[in-house]
């Protein structure tokens, strides 16, 4: 009698689990598509420019304040060791809030704040603006981790930073369903929106627990389906913005192309729920672990949750391992799904190899798109398409998204392709 309560309730949980990531996967969707705040600066970047009377070089110097905000992401990882996530999720929008609108007040055309604000005061804004996009990508990264298992959390996480490329062509089709020819208003939706999406995505956020191990016991075939579901929904609405991102003709027409807009982000949502339901009846508390032992994505470290009696008391297994060639030193815990790799000190990880390639490599290849969205503007303005700026953001920023969503092909392909027909063979 107890036991088959204990199997029923475990199943139930695990159903709860399901929807409990696939939700979170949502909220982080939609915090990062309304989060890239810093790719349309070239909409406001010339006005901002006239309003405060500067060159372009200190222009440059702004752009690269808001870009190198992020190189004090480390500030978010070390608020998340004392403060709860949903806290940092909150504190990241209210920065970007105040930063932009401290920059709204400045394109006022009835305000004093251009000439009362000195260029460093502008520039330290510009900085805090930059800071607090690092931090909601953080708080993405570290929900996406916690609710996935380490074979699928490589696509969840492409997945949630691709749609972060999508920003400036969410904030073009609202401003220009707003106001069209007011440079302005970018800034007052880089204030709301972000604020906005933390506060709509924060009930899934909230769901997400450090050791919830049952979203992390995933069925492969129920997983396949599931993220194929996500990635099409994803690649539809990035051909949709292509497609009517730049409409401008009227008012109407952007706001019915708003719409559009916003009913393909909200979608995503029938997943959830859909999941939940087919995974009634399919948990089975003895078998939900299942991996191919061949894939080298698999988690390195498992623990079915094994224990023994003892003295009446539930005494859980302690798995202890000592990678071959691995920097990071023994591995011990108790009781839990472990993944080599999630945690590293600052000492270890300086000393890795993989970190200076990784560093490098973004560090001369990112900003080369960065240093060309910057400048959208003038070069937009330099050809004199200054009309069709708003076409260029919005393709501009497709292109980022299907780039961005490209690179969890060859994982996809890898996980659900290539173990299929081994399968089969």
């Amino acid at each position: 009698m107890d036991s088959s309560f204990g199997r029923r309730s475990n199943s139930h949980g695990g159903v709860d689990g399901e929807w409990r990531r696939w939700a979170v996967l949502v909220a982080t969707v939609w915090v990062q598509a309304l989060t890239g705040t810093n790719f349309d600066f070239s909409a406001y970047s010339s006005a901002l420019k006239a309003s405060m009377g500067v060159s372009q070089q200190s222009l440059n110097y702004l752009a690269t304040a808001s870009d190198l905000g992020k190189a004090f992401g480390w500030s978010s990882g070390l608020a998340l060791l004392y403060m709860p996530l949903p806290a940092v999720l909150l504190l990241s929008a209210v920065l970007g809030l105040a930063s932009y609108a401290l920059q709204y007040g400045i394109l006022l055309p009835s305000s004093t704040l251009a000439a009362s604000l000195p260029y460093p005061a502008v520039f330290l804004i510009c900085l805090a603006a930059g800071c607090s996009i690092c931090w909601f990508n953080t708080v993405c990264f570290v929900v996406c981790i916690r609710s996935f298992s380490a074979a699928n959390r490589p696509l969840a996480l492409s997945l949630s930073i691709s749609f972060n490329g999508l920003s400036a062509a969410f904030y073009t089709l609202f401003a220009n369903a707003l106001s069209p020819y007011s440079p302005s208003v970018y800034l007052l939706l880089n204030a709301i929106l972000p604020l906005a999406a933390s506060i709509i995505a924060l009930p899934a956020i909230l769901l997400c627990h450090p050791h919830d191990h049952s979203s992390l016991r995933t069925l492969p075939k129920h997983d396949r389906r599931v993220f194929l579901c996500f990635y099409t929904i994803a690649f539809v609405t990035g051909i949709y913005l292509v497609t009517f991102g730049s409409v401008t003709t009227t008012s109407s027409a952007a706001r019915a192309v708003l719409m559009g807009a916003m009913a393909l982000l909200t979608l995503p949502l029938i997943i959830p729920a859909a999941s939940s339901c087919s995974s009634v009846g399919t948990h089975d508390p003895d078998t939900e672990l299942t991996f191919n032992h061949n894939d080298p994505q698999k988690p390195l470290l498992l623990n079915h949750d094994d224990h023994t009696e003892t003295n009446g008391s539930m005494a859980h297994k302690t798995v202890e391992w000592q990678p071959k060639g691995c920097c990071c030193g023994t591995i011990l815990d108790k009781g839990c799904v472990l993944v080599l790799g999630e945690e590293h000190s600052a000492k270890k990880l300086i000393r890795c190899v993989d970190f200076w390639l990784y560093y490098t490599a973004y560090f001369c290849g990112a900003t080369v798109g960065l240093v060309y969205s910057n400048n959208l503007g003038q070069i937009a303005q330099s050809l004199q398409c200054q009309p069709q700026l708003t076409m260029l953001l919005a393709v501009y920023s497709s292109c980022s998204f299907f780039g961005r969503l490209l690179s969890a092909l060859p994982d996809f392909l890898h996980r659900y392709v290539c173990l299929n027909l081994d399968t089969y063979r």
